[in-house]
């Protein structure tokens, strides 16, 4: 015995279906949306670290292309522990610069080494530091300005 052709069982089954992709599809919308430049900047302790990534060599990259796993079931509750650390961090009044937490500079170097897998298979020094972000600090945020002169968060 199976689902009726028609019969409130089927109608059942056809909104649950129909809401089920709507939620997913809000779901998806909101997760690209917080990943944006635009979101993260509306906090005044990303709005520097917006501004010189806007000028830097990955302007073309979300935020989170660095700052988040990719990996859907991790980048979720990172993102809600993150997001949490940096809401009550920026509602508290915390000044510039703000240092990551150790897992955003893990991800961050996670991110880093995939995305230039091929350049580092060149690069003699990669075990002698500890994150990509030790010798190029300035790629992402500002990076025509001095690591000495900018203020930008430890990432």
């Amino acid at each position: 015995m199976g689902l009726p052709r028609n019969g409130p069982g089927l109608k059942c089954l056809w909104v649950g279906l129909v809401a089920g992709v709507a939620l997913v599809c809000v779901l998806w919308s909101a997760m690209a949306a917080t990943d944006q430049r635009p979101f993260c900047s509306s906090c005044h302790l990303m709005q520097e670290a917006a501004v010189t990534h806007k000028m830097g060599t990955h302007a073309d990259k979300s935020c989170n292309d660095c700052h988040a796993p990719h990996d859907l079931l991790t980048k979720i509750p990172f993102k809600a522990g993150e997001g949490l650390r940096d809401f009550m961090a920026n509602v508290s009044g915390k000044d510039l610069p703000y240092p990551a937490s150790e897992q955003t500079r893990r991800t961050v170097n996670e991110n880093c080494i995939s995305c230039h897998a091929q350049t580092n298979i060149r690069v003699a020094v990669m075990a002698s530091k500890t994150y990509c972000v030790d010798c190029h600090r300035n790629v992402a945020h500002m990076r025509s300005k001095s690591v000495s002169t900018r203020m930008v968060a430890y990432e």
